[in-house]
């Protein structure tokens, strides 16, 4: 059997009749169906990484020591996460391959199980297919029926934006460690919570002062326009991060050394990531006013970049809703079995497309 058939569709594919509909509309087509930033990539990371752009030799797989540095100090600065030294982190060529290969980088099998949300980014269940892994969709730890390998989390999360509580992450540490887990925290997002605060799970008050078991997984492609670069990271238990290393370098998974050089940079700095939330909260409150006038109700999304909107009925029928007015959203049952009522619309387009989808949701 081909690899690709264990794999679940890929969703975007359904879209095509859907994207054409709304590419006909007579003022051009709203795309809101991917987390595509469309801002500029700041230009003292373009800098950073035009200096750095002799390169003859091979990278690192592990990064070079300035990023090792610069990741351990912006998770200290960001995230209140203690306890970290060179040997806690490694980096990711993009956190998607990191998320779809972890089980089976972490050697997982048809005997493991592998827990994430109930709604969820789609690379979770990619990931434990091509591991041949049993899966379970669980919001909660208590209600978690498996002792699972792997655990993923996910806040502020894709799709839907829920936030997760300080106390709802200190429960999946307390389980992972009761159950001999990984827990995976995905923190992609983090750096765009609007409605309440982020938490790491490298955070002292969340995991006790203790990085056992635990990994946090980071990117610099939403928080700071560096999606084409393909930069992340990894941190969280040296014992982990060791293992992981030890099989990715055999893999040759290193990040351009010009890449790192700009990851080092953009990693530096503050004021760009909150001049990126401003325009993202400004378009929020725009499309978030129109939906609701449109009469789609708006659930969750106290942060991330998407809003997670219903009419009340299958999202498939307001995908088509919406591409009569010239707008593509993901439907919500691109992100499992338990959301087919909603869509998802997402915050990375120009003022000026947000601004025409909001004309034609009130007019």
């Amino acid at each position: 059997m081909k690899l690709s058939q264990s794999l679940p569709d890929f969703p975007w594919d359904s879209l095509a009749s859907a994207k054409a509909r709304a590419a006909a509309h007579r003022d051009g087509i709203v795309d809101l169906s991917v987390g595509t930033p469309v801002d500029p990539t700041p230009q003292f990371v373009c800098d950073a990484l035009a200096r750095a752009c002799q390169a003859p030799g091979y990278p690192t797989t592990w990064g070079s020591p300035a990023l090792r540095h610069a990741v351990i100090d912006y998770l200290q600065r960001r995230w209140n996460a203690y306890g970290l030294d060179e040997q806690c982190v490694t980096t990711a060529v993009g956190t998607k391959e990191f998320v779809g290969s972890l089980p089976t980088v972490l050697a997982l099998g048809p005997r493991d199980t592998v827990v994430f949300p109930r709604v969820a980014y789609p690379t979770y269940e990619v990931g434990a297919a091509l591991a041949g892994v049993h899966i379970e969709r669980c919001d909660d730890p208590e209600q978690v029926s498996s002792r699972p390998a792997l655990i993923w989390i996910n806040s502020p999360a894709n799709p839907h934006g829920a936030i997760a509580s300080r106390e709802l992450l200190r429960r999946w540490v307390a389980f992972a460690r009761h159950t001999g887990a990984v827990l995976a925290s995905d923190e992609c997002y983090a750096e765009f919570a609007y409605d309440a605060p982020a938490y790491s799970v490298l955070d002292p008050r969340v995991n006790d002062s203790s990085l056992d078991g635990l990994i946090a997984v980071h990117s610099l492609s939403k928080r700071s326009n560096m999606a084409g670069y393909r930069a992340g990271f990894v941190a969280g238990d040296p014992s982990v991060v060791g293992e992981l290393l030890a099989v990715r370098k055999n893999l040759g998974l290193m990040i351009p050394a010009p890449v790192q050089a700009a990851m080092v940079a953009a990693l530096g700095d503050d004021e760009h990531v909150a001049a990126q939330k401003s325009r993202y909260l400004a378009r929020r409150s725009m499309l978030r006013d129109a939906l609701e006038t449109a009469g789609f109700r708006i659930d969750h999304s106290e942060g991330s970049l998407y809003l997670w909107a219903t009419q009340g009925t299958d999202g498939r029928r307001s995908v088509d809703w919406l591409a009569e007015r010239g707008i593509l959203a993901a439907p919500g049952d691109f992100y499992g079995p338990y959301s087919g009522d909603h869509v998802r619309l997402s915050l990375t387009a120009t003022d000026e497309r947000i601004g025409a989808a909001v004309y034609r949701l009130t007019h």
